[in-house]
């Protein structure tokens, strides 16, 4: 038997250099999780199976229900290593985990004698297809959506916190009409928002129909017996996942792909957010919070990285690149079933690991941010020539001839200033009120409905 691999020699940083902070995955993604989930599939097939109204099934008692119950809720270290001996034999994982249970129940007389319809008439696709769909629920709920949910209340706190700071706009890297600083985040917890209700709302799927989808040995042993409403309610209700009753002998893995694309759509959210607080940081806009004793560079003591945001990114790409591939792979099958799916969804844990560490990283680097007011307000108070916009927008309405074109002659590839720009207002043939709306007008309060789409967030 090999010895574990410690964490300085695994290939996968996941289970190296950052493995403690993936733990909450571990019960839900791991090789262990996945037999659980296989031994909790297969005793619920059975225990349908003992109150399903199949004559020759012995009933099954209370007691040796709660047994066999617990043999999935309290599955161990011990029990995944037992099954890894028996699988080292078989050469096959799933008729291990049968021979597994087997072996449980062969000190209780009752259950010996229902042991043969243990994996009764079943496929192991039967088996994988709704344990994998146990465990991307479980994942799901308990650690990425909690994730995610985290980041959208922290960014939600911070666009409210700031729905009123002015900041200069940036369009293709140039000056642009000012925003505020919680208008732009606000925007970012929006899209966050919608890609989270997509990721719970996914349904993930599950088939109990045997080796091509037809319930072939089911009827051949039973040919009377409703096997389609029996698998139904079997995973409706036993496993709490939605029913497929038409597949070949792999469920489709549609809904899989539609849960990996939304993922990836909210890393894409995520890293075009991680891109722009960087850029933030590197405008001054943001300082970062230091921790005593780290250190940013190894030659330039003054630096302060934005580490978490680049962590995040780095993090995301990997994830969505594996999360596409899956998406993309898992769908295909060769006529009725081939294996190129079985060794893909060994990668679940990765595509959910890197995301949940870049999760960590993203919250981290959120926490870290220190608005810097100054630094904020100069360089917007620095650009007057984004009001070239609204003034050529009031010279339009009172018919100004060729408004456009004498604001570009007058700003565009310039520098210009609030005294050039009041020259300009003033010699305007315009409406006096709407000429002193123009000179009262600074590029901090040309900000439209900004503040007030952000404190919308409240609701």
């Amino acid at each position: 038997m090999s010895q574990p691999i410690s964490t300085l020699n695994a290939l996968s940083p996941l289970d190296g250099r950052y493995a403690s902070k993936l733990d909450a995955l571990r019960p839900w993604l791991s090789e262990s999780a996945f037999m659980k989930q296989r031994v909790f599939v297969e005793i619920h097939w059975l225990l349908a199976l003992g109150s399903g109204g199949l004559a020759d099934v012995p009933a099954i008692s209370k007691a040796d229900a709660d047994f066999l119950l617990s043999l999935a809720n309290a599955f161990t270290d011990a029990d995944a290593q037992r099954i890894k001996e028996i699988e080292a034999v078989t050469n096959h994982d799933v008729k291990a985990v049968e021979y597994f249970l087997k072996e449980k129940v062969s000190g209780r007389p009752d259950l010996l004698k229902a042991s043969e319809f243990i994996h009764f008439a079943c496929t192991s696709e039967d088996i994988n297809n709704t344990a994998h769909g146990l465990m991307l629920r479980g994942a799901r709920d308990t650690v990425l959506l909690p994730q995610l949910r985290k980041i959208h209340d922290a960014l939600t706190e911070l666009a409210l916190a700031n729905a009123a700071v002015p900041m200069l706009s940036r369009t293709h890297g140039q000056p642009a009409s000012p925003t505020t600083l919680g208008k732009e985040i606000a925007n970012i917890a929006k899209r966050l928002e919608r890609a989270i209700a997509a990721i719970a709302a996914v349904p993930l799927l599950g088939k109990m129909n045997g080796a091509v989808g037809n319930y072939n040995a089911h009827l051949s042993a039973y040919p009377d017996f409703d096997w389609e409403k029996f698998a139904r309610e079997v995973v409706e209700q036993r496993l709490g996942l939605q029913f497929n009753p038409y597949t070949i002998q792999i469920e489709p893995h549609d809904g899989m792909a539609e849960l990996f694309d939304a993922i990836a759509r909210a890393n894409t959210i995520l890293l075009d957010m991680d891109r722009d607080f960087w850029a933030y940081i590197s405008l001054g806009y943001f300082k970062q919070r230091t921790k005593a004793g780290e250190i940013g560079s190894s030659t330039m003591p003054h630096k302060v990285n934005p580490i978490d945001f680049e962590n995040s990114e780095g993090n995301l790409g990997v994830a969505n690149a594996l999360l596409r591939h899956l998406a993309e792979k898992l769908p295909l099958s060769r006529w009725q079933r081939d294996l190129t799916d079985s060794t893909v969804l060994r990668n679940l844990g990765p595509a959910f690991g890197h995301s949940v560490l870049a999760y960590d990283s993203a919250m981290r680097g959120i926490g870290k941010l220190e608005l810097n007011v100054a630094a904020i307000a100069a360089d917007l108070d620095a650009c007057w020539e984004v009001l070239a916009e609204p003034v050529q927008t009031v010279m339009r309405r009172y018919g100004i001839e060729n408004p456009y074109e004498q604001l570009k002659e007058l700003t565009r590839g310039k520098g210009i200033n609030q005294a050039d720009l009041q020259v300009f207002i003033r010699g305007l043939a315009i409406p006096e009120d709407a000429k002193a709306r123009l000179l009262e007008m600074t590029p901090s309060s040309y900000l439209g409905k900004a503040v007030e789409l952000t404190q919308r967030l409240k609701k």
